[in-house]
């Protein structure tokens, strides 16, 4: 590698400016710690105060890096094999919302499977794109939205010639992949711009093990949460570009549209340092956080009643490869929801996951995991299977209907005047708010869809089995807000 990787040039720089003799006369207003209160000096440390500075010259410009940040941000593109990376603040929604301005105008079509984020959502809005949705495969043994299928792109594109881009999840929560290395060619050949949201892959590059990243895979623009996975604190990430088909300065001013202009230099700092660990033992510690996460997987499958899917469930389309590191385990054959299997493992195990659906409860394995975190787990999983173990769940079949019609942009939607109708009376109006429910995570219900009647008696039907609502106003469902 060019770079010094070994180095941290902005965390070097913002210590050497808390260590110099310079009385501040500059925002923050607690001055490096000295008018902080004692409950802030004990959260963040004296020295960890110092540190959180302001917009001085020898700190570099976020906006218009030429100095530490600039070095900074070059060292994390060589590291993850970029032409250029731009450290983000305002969370991995920033760098997708970043990624969509830079890339897509106002009336631009996007091709995006139903389950993104609700930050893709967000960024509809910012851009005024207009959405063209691909529908993923759906496990029903696992309950759970898997990747889409390289079919389905290629079918999209051909009925689309006009679409700008398609922007994918890469991988899911759960660590499923899918071909995105077909996708990209797809796209590339109709000289489609490929913006994918890694957020639950920064650590991919770091083993052989694991699925190749996006950015191996040709992706134009690639949006990673490094605090999710790796070292960084949290709200912070980092946003990659490669390819010549989205210019820098189109994400540089994208970005400077979106981002503070008062960036917390403990959390750049916290980006530099986090590349620094991973270019200096990330394939140790990513290595380790594989083979711990395959030992929990065997114990979790040698205990009746739990079942981890691991790499033997993947190799079909829609669910290519998998990211070990993410450990789902489904309680559903102990009678145990997922839900509720968080609760006593929470209650009685003092173990936090990281998500639950009807069926399952995802635990991450993460570089900070040890053998005795690992064998805590495992140890807890094997006990609550012993405990518990009960008459199955009854397993309700869950089948998403007929995506509604666009009747208006995600972004007209947004701004137009909204009212909330009782549930019935939504028939034939416009939606002005998102439905989802977990399981399988994926929207019903869009703003700017036109609800139809059936589409009501699929949420009717859907709320009685008593899975979780996201997104409206009201989750009981007993209005619905929809434009005026």
């Amino acid at each position: 590698m060019k770079g010094n990787q070994r180095r941290a040039p902005l965390a070097e720089a913002v210590e050497a400016y808390a260590a110099g003799d310079a009385r501040p006369f500059h925002t923050p207003g607690h001055k490096q710690g000295l008018g902080a209160h004692p409950r802030l000096r004990q959260f963040i440390t004296s020295e960890g105060l110092r540190a959180d500075v302001s917009l001085m010259e020898e700190l570099d410009d976020l906006h218009h890096p030429t100095g530490c940040i600039a070095e900074a941000e070059a060292l994390a593109a060589e590291l993850y094999g970029a032409e250029a990376a731009y450290f983000m603040v305002n969370g991995t929604s920033g760098a997708v919302h970043t990624m969509m301005l830079a890339a897509l105008s106002p009336g631009d079509e996007v091709l995006l499977p139903r389950n993104v984020h609700r930050s893709v959502f967000n960024g509809l809005v910012l851009t005024g794109a207009v959405p063209v949705y691909l529908p993923p495969v759906m496990d029903e043994r696992l309950g759970i939205a898997l990747g889409i299928t390289t079919e389905t792109v290629s079918r999209a594109l051909a009925e689309h010639p006009a679409v700008k881009a398609v922007l994918v999840v890469y991988p899911n929560y759960y660590g499923v992949t899918f071909d995105l290395l077909s996708v990209t060619a797809l796209a590339h050949a109709r000289d489609v711009t490929v913006l994918v949201d890694e957020a639950h892959g920064p650590h991919l590059r770091f083993s052989e093990a694991l699925p190749p990243d996006a950015l191996s895979c040709g992706a134009d623009l690639v949006a990673q949460s490094t605090h999710k996975l790796l070292g960084s604190l949290t709200q912070t990430s980092m946003l990659f570009r490669q390819g010549g088909r989205v210019s820098g300065e189109a994400v540089r001013r994208a970005a400077a549209l979106l981002t503070t202009t008062s960036p917390n230099y403990l959390l750049l700092a916290s980006l530099d340092i986090a590349r620094l660990q991973m270019a200096v033992y990330g394939d140790d510690l990513v290595g380790r956080a594989v083979r711990l996460a395959e030992g929990v997987r065997r114990v979790v499958n040698d205990s009746p009643g739990l079942w981890c899917f691991g790499e033997e469930y993947m190799g079909r389309p829609g669910a290519e490869a998998l990211d070990v590191t993410k450990v789902t385990v489904q309680t559903a054959w102990l009678g145990l929801s997922g839900r509720a299997a968080a609760d006593i493992l929470r209650r009685d195990y003092h173990i936090a996951c990281e998500l639950t659906d009807a069926y399952n409860v995802l635990f991450l394995l993460t570089l900070a995991d040890r053998e005795e975190e690992a064998l805590f787990l495992a140890k807890s999983l094997k006990d609550l299977a012993i405990r518990h173990r009960c008459s199955p769940l009854e397993r309700p079949h869950i089948s998403l209907p007929e995506l509604p019609s666009q009747a208006a942009a995600p972004r007209e939607a947004f701004f137009a005047p909204s009212e909330a109708v009782p549930f019935p009376e939504a028939a034939g109006r416009v939606a002005a708010e998102e439905i989802a429910f977990y399981p399988p995570g994926i929207p019903v219900l869009c703003p700017g869809e036109r609800i139809s009647r059936e589409l009501l008696a699929y949420l009717r039907e859907v709320t009685a089995l008593g899975l979780r609502v996201t997104g409206p106003e009201d989750v009981t469902l007993t209005t619905i807000r929809v434009l005026r």
